[in-house]
């Protein structure tokens, strides 16, 4: 009696590399100017927490060449806003006209996450 195996093919599956883990970007807005730290990083996923300090609520808005903003955040509470950006170059503002803008400088792509320890 013979025994026949079947394989279940002979093509290989190449892993891509992990996307460049989220970076965590610290934004205020104040009643003179918005305020964003670090102002220069890769591009990938950015999540910004966006204190408003001002005395009335504001948008939170980026715009270049990947553009998103915030709900409506009210004084003295926080927001998120999650984006992923491409490299350029970025204004970000806050709703109310008198607030000077800030500028964000976005490279190339981050390097991969791969075998990095990612915490929750």
């Amino acid at each position: 009696m013979g025994v026949l195996l079947a394989g279940c093919g002979a093509e290989d599956f190449k892993n891509n590399p992990r996307v460049a883990a989220p970076i965590e970007v610290s934004a205020r807005v104040d009643s003179d100017r918005v305020q964003v730290a670090p102002n220069k990083f890769g591009a990938g996923l950015v999540n910004f927490t966006v204190a408003n300090l001002s005395g009335s609520p504001v948008r939170f808005n980026v715009t270049g060449p990947t553009e998103g903003a915030t709900a409506e955040i009210q004084p003295g509470a926080p927001d998120l806003l999650k984006m992923n950006l491409k490299e350029g170059t970025y204004e970000v503002t806050a709703s109310k006209a008198k607030i000077r803008p800030a500028t964000i400088k976005v490279g190339p792509d981050r390097p991969s996450s791969q075998n990095e320890l990612l915490e929750p």
